[in-house]
């Protein structure tokens, strides 16, 4: 990626030019943010238990009911008679790190220490040796160079984009690219919506020009790339889909990335900690960790906590700190969060039956089912927004808090319910979710690769 260097390495060099490269100096707060202390477990214990149940009162669940349509003829009056102790199976806390007591104790002692911190963007006064050491963990775990801590995984995506098409506007004589100076952007047609978003502000203001691949198709991607005449291509792709719970094709896109050059940056936010050896995700699974330029993640869904950060080398933190929107115009994340986040590093790493607990319940959700999910996302598809509510609804009564996912999420009549498994869930609770669920869906026979039939 030699070419993609010399970009970067001239966009930056314009702005170092115009005094316009930016940096974050780290406030140093004492005591230095340490791990000693930090307890670890070898199997579940009963704090796992909060991060995957939902006490609610009476007068809230049945406010929830009377908002959903009532298609299977039950009664008001068995409304009462359910449990108001829910199992969550719609969060994102695949390791059921939440309530873990080593990250309440990091958040707490630097809480009491030091409140939330210095409030303040990174690039202001909102930086300190907390930030600084969390994001070399990130760099270690991705195997990356130099790790950039956002706000949110919504905003880490905003600014990479954002700091991406400025390298077009940057090397242009009058800041405006020609049209073949212009960045070529190559998106997977169901990639998230802060990366869609981001794109959108790259096409508005830096006149960039956006290809939308079918998903997971790299037939049409080899077709669209071997048909675009402009040098600056970037690919990017979600790792594993949240809404559809399928993994993009990593080996091929890499292979793709060899042969046309292009800048490969991916989104790995529900595959970190889940997937990989150390929990790298899933560019440690498929050892590609040195053919993906860019990787993007978030620390609030296997991490238990909040915040994003990009993954990369130090000269593309150099240009999105300098030119990342999202990230420059942010405060910065609180102290007692980043420690959190750190503790949680340290948690997953010592405790490696988090990662064989969660692929048992995959596992064990295909058996009782005979689908064939490949991740902990489960996403049952319905149909129309009445039936996914309804469905929704016979959940809720059923003691399971899973909601239905509608427009603008999905497509119109591609309603659904979308499942998530964590480790904190048991045999047990697997087995009462596909008892619920089968009273509404017919499960596929043994070799059907047919859709699954919805009852409503």
């Amino acid at each position: 990626m030699a070419l993609w260097d010399q970009w970067v390495e001239a966009a930056l060099s314009k702005l170092a030019s115009r005094s316009l490269l930016r940096s974050t100096r780290p406030i140093s707060l004492s005591p230095t943010p340490s791990i000693d202390g930090l307890e670890t477990f070898d199997g579940p214990r009963h704090f796992d238990r909060s991060s995957v149940e939902v006490d609610m009162d009476e007068c809230t669940f049945s406010q929830w009911l009377s908002e959903l349509p009532n298609l299977g003829g039950e009664t008001r009056g068995k409304d009462k008679n359910v449990s108001r102790k829910l199992l969550l199976f719609s969060g994102n806390d695949y390791m059921g790190l939440s309530f873990h007591p080593s990250l309440r104790k990091a958040a707490a002692k630097a809480a009491q220490e030091h409140g939330m911190g210095p409030r303040g963007s990174a690039l202001v006064c909102g930086y300190t040796n907390y930030h600084q050491l969390l994001e070399k963990s990130l760099a270690e775990l991705k195997m990356k160079e130099d790790c950039l801590l956002c706000p949110t995984g919504f905003a880490a995506n905003l600014a990479f984009m954002s700091a991406l098409g400025s390298i077009s506007s940057l090397l242009s004589i009058n800041g405006k690219p020609s049209q073949d100076a212009r960045i070529a952007i190559f998106s997977d047609a169901l990639n998230h919506a802060s990366i869609i978003d981001g794109i959108r502000l790259v096409e508005r203001l830096q006149e960039a020009k956006v290809f939308v691949y079918k998903h997971g198709d790299m037939v049409h991607l080899n077709t669209l790339l071997s048909g675009c005449k402009i040098e600056k291509k970037v690919v990017i792709t979600d790792t594993l889909f949240s809404m559809d719970g399928d993994f993009a094709p990593i080996a091929d896109l890499v292979n793709l990335r060899k042969k046309h050059n292009f800048l490969l940056a991916v989104d790995d936010a529900h595959s970190m900690l889940v997937c990989g050896k150390n929990g790298g995700g899933i560019l440690e699974e498929y050892g590609c960790e040195s053919d993906v330029d860019i990787c993007i993640g978030t620390l609030s869904k296997a991490v238990g906590c909040q915040g994003g950060f990009i993954a990369c080398s130090n000269k593309w933190k150099q240009l999105v700190q300098s030119r990342g929107r999202s990230f420059i115009f942010s405060t910065s994340l609180p102290v007692p969060v980043v420690a959190a986040c750190h503790a949680a590093l340290f948690v997953a790493r010592k405790e490696k039956w988090r990662q064989i607990a969660i692929w048992n319940r995959v596992h064990e959700f295909n058996v009782l089912t005979q689908m064939n999910i490949t991740s902990p996302i489960i996403s049952l598809v319905i149909g129309s927004e009445k039936a996914a509510l309804s469905a929704s609804r016979h959940m809720l009564q059923s003691g399971f808090h899973i909601t239905a996912i509608r427009p603008p999420t999905v497509p119109p009549n591609s309603c659904r319910l979308r499942i998530t498994l964590s480790a904190s869930h048991s045999f047990d609770d697997v087995k009462r979710l596909v008892s619920a669920l089968s009273r509404w869906f017919s499960f596929p026979a043994v070799g059907d690769n047919a859709q699954i039939a919805s009852k409503l």
